[in-house]
């Protein structure tokens, strides 16, 4: 997936030739095309022509590799014990045939890695259209006459400072992606990367350095949007401290002294144009 939202990028964004991409993946030009053409913002895993007592399983095989690839080398388990694994979920096929689809999902995430890795650190000067900042808050208001806990979304531009504030009540998925396809719409536009920290409806699995297990569902959305995710340092707020400021800023300036709305579309509406008169 991850190699996909790439080429997306490269192709899309960048109008980089097919010639080039092809020259930097080592991928064949029939393959980026055949991604390009899929109007798909995630790989999935393709059934070969000839049918394999392994298809049934590819999906549930792809999901344990992935898990296995966020732990330690000692804790992964072994090609034999994955085989086994789906023995007793009731596959009967051959542990040669494991071992192949291993070693080309192994193969395809190593190439993805040597196109992604870029640098181990979140820089902290942008240039114009570069990278967003995002990050929840908890905060309150009198909505529909009852007092509420809202969960506020806060997305900011690095280089203007312009920001976006939504409210929902919850953080879930739906209440994310809703909140960042909102702010690209009062913004004008999607920057090249996002910083983001390690929240669960992104980060399934935070590894040694900058090595992250993305949810699958937030890859799929960074994917159709055509911007790079970079996430945080544990604990390390600093990299990602124009947000940060923005939520303390925003309980001084925006929710205090706010008035009475009768729903969330009401208070998100009022949100949305005190934020554009502080651009």
């Amino acid at each position: 997936m991850e190699l996909l939202s790439v080429i997306r990028r490269w192709h899309y964004r960048d109008r980089i030739p097919i010639r080039e991409i092809e020259r930097r993946t080592g991928l064949s030009r029939n393959t980026i095309r055949k991604y390009l053409r899929s109007n798909t913002v995630e790989v999935k895993f393709k059934v070969p022509e000839r049918p394999s007592r392994l298809d049934p399983f590819a999906d549930r095989l792809s999901d344990w590799l992935r898990v296995e690839a966020g732990k330690g080398r000692k804790g992964r388990r072994t090609v034999l014990q994955i085989h086994a694994d789906l023995v007793a979920l009731g596959y009967d096929g051959s542990y040669a045939r494991v071992a192949a689809f291993v070693r080309r999902w192994q193969a395809r995430r190593e190439t993805a890695q040597r196109t992604t890795g870029r640098g181990v650190f979140v820089p902290l000067a942008f240039q114009p259209g570069e990278a967003f900042q995002f990050d929840w808050s908890e905060d309150w208001a009198t909505v529909g006459g009852k007092r509420i806990k809202l969960q506020a979304a806060h997305t900011k531009l690095s280089h203007s400072r312009a920001f976006v504030i939504r409210a929902y009540k919850l953080q879930t998925h739906e209440m994310l992606f809703d909140a960042l396809a909102e702010a690209f719409r009062v913004l004008g536009g999607v920057p090249r990367r996002g910083i983001f920290d390690n929240m669960r409806t992104a980060v399934d699995r935070v590894g040694t350095g900058k090595v992250r297990q993305v949810n699958a569902r937030f890859a799929a959305m960074a994917s159709h949007y055509l911007f790079e995710a970079t996430f945080c340092n544990p604990a390390s707020g600093w990299e990602k401290g124009q947000v940060e400021k923005n939520v303390q800023d925003a309980r001084r300036q925006i929710w205090q002294g706010m008035p009475p709305f009768a729903d969330l579309p009401a208070l998100n509406a009022w949100l949305e144009a005190r934020c554009i008169e502080r651009w």
